[in-house]
């Protein structure tokens, strides 16, 4: 492709030439012809040195002439292309990018206008975004506001029992705590977005981190009745151990929170030569086809009745995505509606930092041997 433009410009810049030079040709030709038939008639006695310098200063003339000529005709197309380009730019930094240029140019502006036409695109699409970001804002920050001002308004009545005022308390208590949450993923998320976000990389042994985040979860799947596998390969990552550790906190508490009572979870760490790969399974109500697409994205959440991703504010999976891709690794789900999901997760392991050791055996635990 490049190639073949710079084959394309070198045979333009020829035909440019070969037109400037056949001009010259042309000029002189006239010049020399005037000369030679028309001014010993006029002037007989005119020298040889003179005839040829007369030659040379009427054919720069009639080339200069008619160099003008062609700039009167061509520069009225351009300086209406120019103002086009002029109120592009204009409406752009107005903010209307709506801007879309439909002008037939030869290549080198036509490459300018598809270049404008592809920036309004991006700045329209951004532009989009950002309008959906600060209404999913608005609408997740509003809920808890709104809750936290109508129960204060309600504590203000004398008549309300001890009971419900400490029913009050509590509600404003989660709304506030809930707020918090908002403003922690928006500013965790704001930062991972960050050119410049700061990662220490230390090697650690993954399968203990997944214990532990395990056992750190142990009252929530313990209230479910649920039980658990594991089946972990001892393996060494060099990564950043806190980042990581939020990932899989909040898959695994997504499997749990998803998964009905007596249900299964699965945690797989699989250790290759060059990458690792985490499989988080539950039997969880799963999340249809068209969620499934669109379940990364900041603050969405899916129908509550159906879908792993009711509650909360929507911006765990995107945390996690994020963390996962800093890492230059990628995340899949598989799921079906009524039957379970599975995530996974696969990081670099770091080659030559890796450690491989003994796979452990595919076996239900209980509590006491989770520990």
């Amino acid at each position: 492709m490049r190639g073949e433009r710079q084959k394309r410009n070198i045979l333009i810049r020829l035909i440019g030439l070969l037109a400037f030079l056949g001009l010259l040709t042309l000029c002189w030709s006239a010049a020399y012809w005037m000369t030679s038939s028309a001014f010993p008639k006029m002037w007989p006695d005119m020298s040889e040195f003179a005839r040829w310098l007369t030659t040379c200063l009427l054919g720069f003339f009639l080339f200069f002439a008619l160099m003008f000529l062609i700039s009167t005709i061509f520069p009225r197309r351009h300086r209406e292309l120019f103002q086009i380009l002029l109120d592009a730019f204009r409406r752009i930094a107005k903010g209307d990018f709506n801007v879309k240029l439909d002008v037939n140019l030869d290549r080198h502006w036509g490459e300018l206008v598809q270049g404008i036409n592809h920036m309004a695109v991006q700045l329209r699409e951004m532009e989009q975004l950002r309008q959906e970001f600060i209404s999913n804002v608005s609408h997740e920050i509003q809920s808890p506001l709104t809750s936290i001002s109508g129960f204060a308004r309600a504590l203000q009545n004398d008549n309300l029992s001890r009971e419900e005022r400490q029913h009050y308390l509590e509600i404003i208590e989660m709304e506030s705590e809930r707020l918090s949450k908002i403003s922690e993923n928006l500013l965790k998320l704001t930062s991972l977005e960050g050119k410049h976000h700061p990662m220490e990389r230390v090697p650690y042994s993954l399968d203990q981190q997944l214990r532990a985040v395990v056992l750190a979860c142990e009252p929530q799947w313990m209230a479910k009745e649920l039980e658990l596998e594991l089946e972990l390969e001892r393996v060494t990552i060099v990564a950043d151990q806190e980042m990581l550790m939020q990932v899989w906190t909040n898959l695994i508490s997504n499997s749990i929170k998803f998964t009905p009572s007596g249900g299964r979870l699965q945690i797989r760490l699989q250790g290759g030569e060059r990458e690792v790969a985490v499989h988080i399974t539950d039997t969880g109500i799963g999340i249809s086809p068209a969620d499934q697409e669109r379940v990364f994205e900041r603050f969405f959440k899916a129908d509550k009745s159906r879908s792993r991703t009711g509650g909360g504010s929507g911006l765990g999976l995107s945390i996690v995505k994020k963390i996962v891709e800093l890492h230059e690794g990628r995340i899949t789900l598989q799921s079906e509606l009524g039957a379970g999901t599975t995530f996974t997760v696969t990081l670099p392991k770091n080659a030559g930092e890796g450690v491989e050791g003994s796979k452990r055996g595919s076996k239900p635990i209980s509590p006491a041997r989770a520990k």
